[in-house]
Protein backbone atom coordinates (compact mmCIF):
# COMPACT_ATOMS: atom_id res chain seq x y z
CA UNK A 1 0.00 0.00 0.00
CA UNK A 2 1.56 3.72 -0.91
CA UNK A 3 -0.36 6.63 0.58
CA UNK A 4 -0.31 9.90 -0.91
CA UNK A 5 -1.63 13.33 0.29
CA UNK A 6 -3.35 15.78 -2.41
CA UNK A 7 -3.79 19.19 -1.64
CA UNK A 8 -5.79 22.28 -3.65
CA UNK A 9 -3.16 25.07 -3.75
CA UNK A 10 -5.87 27.02 -5.60
CA UNK A 11 -5.77 28.19 -9.44
CA UNK A 12 -6.72 25.04 -10.47
CA UNK A 13 -3.26 23.87 -8.81
CA UNK A 14 -2.77 20.73 -7.07
CA UNK A 15 -0.21 19.24 -5.06
CA UNK A 16 0.88 15.27 -4.56
CA UNK A 17 3.09 14.25 -1.85
CA UNK A 18 4.59 10.36 -2.28
CA UNK A 19 4.22 9.14 1.35
CA UNK A 20 7.25 6.69 0.68
CA UNK A 21 9.66 9.27 -0.67
CA UNK A 22 8.58 12.43 0.17
CA UNK A 23 9.00 13.17 -3.54
CA UNK A 24 6.33 16.05 -4.82
CA UNK A 25 4.25 16.48 -7.65
CA UNK A 26 2.60 20.04 -8.72
CA UNK A 27 -0.40 19.55 -11.17
CA UNK A 28 -2.50 22.40 -13.56
CA UNK A 29 -5.16 22.77 -15.24
CA UNK A 30 -4.25 22.50 -19.18
CA UNK A 31 -4.86 25.54 -20.80
CA UNK A 32 -7.70 24.03 -22.65
CA UNK A 33 -9.72 23.50 -19.38
CA UNK A 34 -9.39 26.59 -17.80
CA UNK A 35 -5.86 26.53 -16.59
CA UNK A 36 -2.32 27.31 -17.27
CA UNK A 37 -0.73 24.55 -18.32
CA UNK A 38 1.98 25.25 -16.19
CA UNK A 39 2.66 21.73 -15.39
CA UNK A 40 1.16 18.29 -15.73
CA UNK A 41 -2.34 18.16 -15.79
CA UNK A 42 -4.35 15.32 -14.20
CA UNK A 43 -4.74 13.56 -17.54
CA UNK A 44 -1.05 14.29 -18.10
CA UNK A 45 0.18 12.38 -15.45
CA UNK A 46 -2.06 9.49 -16.57
CA UNK A 47 -1.01 9.45 -20.27
CA UNK A 48 2.61 9.29 -19.06
CA UNK A 49 2.19 6.74 -16.09
CA UNK A 50 1.55 4.41 -19.01
CA UNK A 51 4.67 5.08 -21.07
CA UNK A 52 6.94 5.17 -17.71
CA UNK A 53 5.26 1.84 -16.31
CA UNK A 54 6.00 0.09 -20.06
CA UNK A 55 9.88 1.48 -19.52
CA UNK A 56 9.66 0.12 -15.91
CA UNK A 57 8.57 -3.34 -16.62
CA UNK A 58 10.55 -3.32 -19.79
CA UNK A 59 13.29 -2.76 -17.46
CA UNK A 60 12.75 -5.20 -14.86
CA UNK A 61 12.48 -7.90 -17.69
CA UNK A 62 15.55 -6.43 -19.16
CA UNK A 63 17.44 -7.31 -15.87
CA UNK A 64 16.02 -10.51 -14.83
CA UNK A 65 17.41 -11.79 -18.43
CA UNK A 66 20.81 -9.40 -18.24
CA UNK A 67 19.96 -7.63 -21.32
CA UNK A 68 21.52 -4.42 -21.50
CA UNK A 69 18.82 -2.42 -23.14
CA UNK A 70 20.80 0.91 -22.92
CA UNK A 71 19.23 4.34 -23.15
CA UNK A 72 15.64 3.23 -23.83
CA UNK A 73 13.94 6.75 -24.49
CA UNK A 74 10.15 7.04 -25.32
CA UNK A 75 7.60 9.48 -26.35
CA UNK A 76 3.75 9.45 -25.13
CA UNK A 77 0.92 11.77 -27.11
CA UNK A 78 -2.11 12.31 -24.96
CA UNK A 79 -5.75 13.03 -27.21
CA UNK A 80 -8.64 14.39 -25.15
CA UNK A 81 -12.07 13.47 -26.37
CA UNK A 82 -14.43 16.00 -28.94
CA UNK A 83 -17.46 14.77 -26.80
CA UNK A 84 -18.35 14.85 -23.57
CA UNK A 85 -17.94 13.68 -20.70
CA UNK A 86 -14.02 15.10 -20.86
CA UNK A 87 -12.15 12.26 -20.70
CA UNK A 88 -8.31 10.66 -22.75
CA UNK A 89 -9.84 8.99 -26.13
CA UNK A 90 -6.38 8.33 -26.82
CA UNK A 91 -2.51 7.64 -25.85
CA UNK A 92 -0.07 6.94 -28.32
CA UNK A 93 3.41 6.07 -27.27
CA UNK A 94 6.35 5.76 -29.51
CA UNK A 95 9.54 3.02 -27.50
CA UNK A 96 12.91 3.42 -28.77
CA UNK A 97 14.75 0.61 -28.13
CA UNK A 98 19.16 0.85 -28.98
CA UNK A 99 19.09 -2.94 -29.70
CA UNK A 100 18.56 -4.87 -32.90
CA UNK A 101 15.24 -5.51 -34.34
CA UNK A 102 16.41 -9.11 -34.71
CA UNK A 103 17.32 -9.45 -30.74
CA UNK A 104 16.29 -12.89 -29.49
CA UNK A 105 14.59 -10.74 -26.54
CA UNK A 106 12.97 -8.50 -28.43
CA UNK A 107 9.66 -10.58 -28.20
CA UNK A 108 9.54 -11.10 -24.72
CA UNK A 109 10.52 -7.30 -23.76
CA UNK A 110 7.87 -6.30 -25.97
CA UNK A 111 4.78 -8.52 -24.33
CA UNK A 112 6.34 -7.68 -20.96
CA UNK A 113 5.83 -3.69 -21.49
CA UNK A 114 2.56 -4.05 -22.52
CA UNK A 115 1.35 -6.28 -19.81
CA UNK A 116 1.98 -3.22 -17.14
CA UNK A 117 -0.02 -2.65 -14.62
CA UNK A 118 -0.96 0.82 -16.03
CA UNK A 119 -1.96 -0.89 -19.25
CA UNK A 120 -4.52 -3.08 -17.38
CA UNK A 121 -6.02 -0.04 -15.15
CA UNK A 122 -6.97 1.96 -17.77
CA UNK A 123 -10.47 1.74 -19.06
CA UNK A 124 -10.85 -0.14 -22.36
CA UNK A 125 -12.31 2.59 -24.44
CA UNK A 126 -8.83 4.23 -24.10
CA UNK A 127 -7.57 3.81 -27.72
CA UNK A 128 -3.43 2.31 -26.61
CA UNK A 129 -1.31 2.82 -29.76
CA UNK A 130 2.21 1.66 -29.33
CA UNK A 131 4.63 1.99 -31.29
CA UNK A 132 8.35 0.20 -30.87
CA UNK A 133 11.69 1.54 -32.76
CA UNK A 134 14.09 -0.80 -32.52
CA UNK A 135 17.88 0.69 -33.92
CA UNK A 136 21.19 -0.21 -32.89
CA UNK A 137 22.42 1.16 -30.08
Amino acid sequence: MVEIEINYNGELRCSAKHGLSGAIIETDAPIDNHGRGEAFSPTDLCASSLGVCMLTILGIVAKDHEVDIGDVRGRVIKEMSSDLPRRIAKITIEIKVPLPADHPKRELIEQAAMSCPVHFSLHPDIQKEVSWKWING
